[in-house]
């Protein structure tokens, strides 16, 4: 019976010590859910180092972003959710990229170089990154089963929040949502 209280006790003090915790780019959630971006805590945990390319070839891994907030999105160009809140995510990008946040729009799974040129020149696609996850590695890793998919990611590299469907990235509870995710 000791032993039970023992863990009962140790249980409860690091779900409290989790709950009451303040960690860098710690989100609102009530706030972005009350603000229509429905928002749902993060793992909390490391994000994967699965590498990803861009259209090159060349290899990218999350943790080359390490310092830096994180924006993920998966998406792709079949996929019409995605195209109608790319030009949010590209206006965050313009606003709120470069110093401690980056915007990275990854394209999970077969997405024809000419169809995404396509695309991004269509819509006027400016100032995001071409990057791919042909195989969906990095996406399935992360739980990702539809598209669009978004992670919000910490500088230090942990998971913070994700939003699985599409959303207005260029709204005023996104802008929130990516102050707090730079805040220190």
């Amino acid at each position: 019976m000791r032993m039970l209280i023992l863990y009962t006790a140790l249980a409860a003090g690091a779900n409290m010590a989790v709950a009451g915790s303040t960690l860098a780019g710690e989100i609102d959630l009530a706030a972005a859910k009350a603000g229509g971006l429905e928002l749902a805590a993060g793992s909390g945990e490391q994000v994967s180092d699965t590498p990803y390319t861009d259209q090159e070839g060349a290899e990218y891994r999350l943790s080359d972003h390490r310092g830096t907030a994180l924006l993920v999105n998966f998406w792709a160009t079949w996929c019409a959710p995605c195209r109608e809140e790319m030009p949010a995510l590209n206006s965050l990008q313009k606003e709120f990229g470069g110093e401690g946040f980056e915007v990275l729009t990854i394209a999970a799974g077969r997405n024809p170089p000419r169809a995404i040129e396509k695309f991004l020149k269509e819509a006027e696609i400016d100032a995001l990154p071409v990057l791919l996850d042909p195989r969906q590695k990095l996406a399935r890793e992360f739980g990702v089963l539809a598209l669009p998919a978004t992670i919000l990611i910490d500088a230090d590299g942990k998971e913070v929040a994700r939003l699985m469907g599409p959303a207005d990235w260029a709204s005023d509870t996104a802008k929130d949502v990516v102050n707090e995710l730079k805040a220190p």
